[in-house]
């Protein structure tokens, strides 16, 4: 075998193999997770035909799902259980054509999804997860830290109902910020220093990219700008690849002020002369804070070109209910 490892080109050959094989259990997996989703489906279809034959009425407290659960564990075995049955009732009633199913989304998706209630909360759900290629985990936390409130709040109707049936379009600037920002990951249960967040940041940066959103890549942190003699520094860099343009963010642990935000259209000014290139748009800042005075911030932004934004940072997941009564409210014409 030793000898082997040492002959031209044997380590290519592995991986090659390797390559091979790897592409064909994806497309093994692919393909039984098409198979899978559509028989629970048909099997969702076959109880509701059988409960408006039999004039059942269906509810999760009757026998049937029951019945059926331990009749076919007892002779197909495990993934019978009975809320594993009553979700594949639920797949047919909320996806009664199976053309509407995605090959792209597991049976594991589907269960998150069929938890939601509201179809507009769940169409948006399922438009991140097809188009933003969430895993289970990831639609797990977007789900628990109420993203489609949290985009939906300050909307229209109609702006809702438009985030609903899309998902989150990103088109311009305002649509790549939120507010709040949710950093429940950090695990931390009040605020440390700034550079320690940033730290903080940089060792989760997998789930920050997942909050900040679709387009966002990773560039630099404590990116420096030298004016004259002295040196400041951007705390953290990305770029967004759908806006084509560099985001600057800079964190704070208390409340935003006038110079902190003269200090953020400065950085935006020095990228615009130095940074961008003929193929990038203009960057955009985003002022990351703890608390913000609403009429400091208006006053601080009032006549910038630039595009500065401030947001606030919230360490624990946000009120969902609350959230939820406010799209609601707007639903019903609350708010035009």
């Amino acid at each position: 075998m030793v000898e082997l490892m040492n002959l031209s080109g044997y380590k290519e050959l592995i991986d090659s193999v390797g390559l091979l094989l790897e592409k064909a259990r994806k497309s093994v997996y692919f393909q039984v997770n098409i198979v899978l989703v559509k028989t629970y489906w048909d099997i969702g279809k076959i109880m509701v035909n059988y409960e408006q034959k039999n004039a059942e009425k269906g509810g999760y407290g009757t026998k049937v799902f029951e019945n059926l659960a331990v009749g076919l564990r007892e002779k197909y075995g495990k993934g019978f259980s009975r809320s594993n049955v009553i979700y594949m009732r639920l797949l047919y009633l909320k996806y009664p054509k199976s053309q509407t199913l995605s090959d792209q989304l597991s049976w594991s998706h589907y269960i998150e999804l069929l938890m939601i209630e509201k179809d507009l909360e769940r169409s948006f759900y399922e438009k991140g997860c097809i188009k933003e290629h969430w895993s289970v985990r990831e639609l797990k936390r977007q789900k628990s830290s109420a993203l489609f409130e949290r985009l939906a709040f300050g909307k229209n109707k109609q702006e809702v109902l438009t985030l609903s049936k899309n998902g989150h379009l990103i088109e311009k600037a305002e649509d790549a910020i939120k507010d709040p920002y949710i950093l429940e990951f950090l695990g931390l249960e009040e605020t440390i220093s700034e550079k320690d967040l940033e730290q903080r940041l940089i060792h989760n940066l997998q789930h920050f990219l997942l909050e900040l959103g679709k387009g966002f890549t990773f560039v630099a942190r404590q990116f420096r700008i030298t004016l004259g003699n002295k040196h400041y520094y951007v705390d953290l860099v990305f770029y967004h690849r759908i806006l084509r343009c560099f985001v600057l963010i800079d964190l704070k642990i208390n409340s935003v002020t006038h110079a902190d935000v003269g200090q953020m259209n400065m950085y935006l000014n020095y990228f615009k002369k130095e940074e961008m290139n003929s193929a990038d748009n203009e960057p955009i800042g985003l002022i990351l804070a703890k608390e913000k005075e609403k009429v400091v911030v208006e006053y601080a932004l009032g006549g910038l070109s630039n595009k500065l934004f401030v947001s606030k940072y919230k360490l624990y997941l946000p009120d969902k209910k609350e959230l939820e009564q406010q799209v609601q409210k707007v639903l019903k014409g609350g708010k035009e």
